[in-house]
């Protein structure tokens, strides 16, 4: 029996990883259930089929041993790091760069606008964890220095077209994977601190200081200003800034805790003239369709996919296994809270999308390549490590 075949049949039998998958194909289904019910039914059909391509591109990843996977993971980071600069390279046809809201980041592929930003955040995963799963240098805090210097590369270059919402997302599992490699919690701490003391720098800058004094663009500010305005239900941004938002909050409290039939829900989502309802907002519209228990059952689905991960994680003593999973944990558990966050009013939007659930191609295929892997780390048996792995014999390491 080839290796290939052995893979496939202990891919079947009994795992944690199957728990990932379940609940993404239950998410992908009540996105497409919602795209469809919105006011964009012809882009139900097309998910569907990148359903499909997504399902093939996981079971791509499936086989390969995580070996094989790790040492892909760097030359791919340089493949996607390329196609990110040509994004942002001036002068580039618009026959090769698909310009779209304000934001240069497609590349036109004929037959798909791929998205180099969705792929980037799975490899750069896998790529920290490479660097990662035999290294104790980031014990100290020069040591992290790299860790970061991968994250802000791929970063600054989405940032440039610019998309400061992806680039966002590759904070939350830097954070994960460190932690769960053991880095100090007092080095962990001080960086959080400072990103704290930097966003509410920034917040008060937004309110007090004029606008030759500020660090966001007026857009930005006025998004973060309009989260403030809505909450104190002002009519200051309703017709504006906070139209989007506002309309989704109206949604999701019409919903109630059961939602309305299929045809009602699509009438309100398209009278109230929801903007980007079958992505950025999708969950307004499940809420709606499903009520209160629709949102819950949506959070819940993410909840055991990412608990799935983190058992998976906890059974592998392969480092660089264990250090992806957390990374794939923490970057899906991240994007989902923002993106709601952003549908209920607690968060600026941004301009992040809900995985599995909001509509497009490249982000459906990077997130089932994220399932894919788990599924084919749960499968494997553990390995004898040629060499020791980032682990320490003393469970309070972190805390020293």
């Amino acid at each position: 029996m080839s290796e290939t075949s052995r893979q496939l049949r202990a891919a079947l039998r009994p795992h944690a990883g199957w728990a990932v998958l379940i609940a993404a194909l239950a998410l992908t289904a009540i996105g497409i259930d919602a795209i469809g019910g919105g006011s964009h039914e012809g882009h139900a059909a097309r998910q569907t089929q990148w359903l499909v391509i997504s399902l093939i591109a996981m079971l791509v990843v499936v086989v390969p041993h995580p070996k094989w996977l790790s040492l892909l993971s760097w030359p791919l980071m340089v493949v996607l790091l390329v196609m990110l600069a040509i994004l942002i390279v001036p002068g580039m046809p618009r026959g090769i760069v698909v310009k779209q809201f304000g934001a240069r980041s497609w590349i036109n592929l004929h037959f798909m606008h791929l998205q180099p930003s969705e792929l980037a955040k799975v490899v750069f995963v896998m790529g920290l964890a490479r660097y990662l799963r035999y290294r104790e240098n980031y014990r100290t805090l020069t040591g992290l220095l790299p860790p970061f210097v991968i994250m802000f590369v791929p970063m600054f270059l989405i940032i440039w077209q610019p998309d400061p919402g992806t680039a966002l997302l590759f904070v939350p599992p830097l954070f994960a994977v460190l932690i769960a490699a053991g880095a100090r919690a007092k080095h962990i701490w001080l960086l959080v601190g400072l990103g704290v003391l930097f966003i509410a720098v920034n917040i008060g800058m937004i309110f007090y200081l004029p606008d030759t004094m500020q660090l966001l663009k007026e857009h930005q500010r006025n998004r973060i200003i309009s989260v403030a305005s809505l909450s104190r239900e002002e009519s200051r941004y309703l017709s504006t800034t906070g139209f989007q938002q506002n309309t989704a909050k109206n949604l999701i409290g019409a919903g109630g805790v059961t939602g309305y039939a299929a045809s009602d829900s699509a009438m309100l989502v398209r009278l109230n003239e929801l903007p980007k309802d079958h992505n950025d907002m999708a969950f307004a519209v499940v809420v709606n369709r499903w009520g209160l228990l629709g949102g819950m059952t949506v959070m819940g689905l993410y909840l055991l996919m990412v608990c799935a991960c983190l058992l998976v994680a906890g059974r592998s003593k392969d480092p660089f296994v264990r250090l992806s999973t957390v990374g794939f944990a923490g970057l899906i558990a991240a994007q989902a809270a923002i993106n709601i966050g952003m549908n209920i009013g607690l968060l600026p939007i941004i301009g992040i999308t809900l995985p599995f659930i909001s509509y497009g191609g490249s982000s459906l295929v990077a997130s089932f390549l994220m399932v894919g892997m788990v599924i084919n780390f749960a499968s494997r048996r553990a390995q004898i490590l040629a060499r020791p792995s980032f682990e320490f014999d003393n469970p309070d390491a972190i805390f020293q």
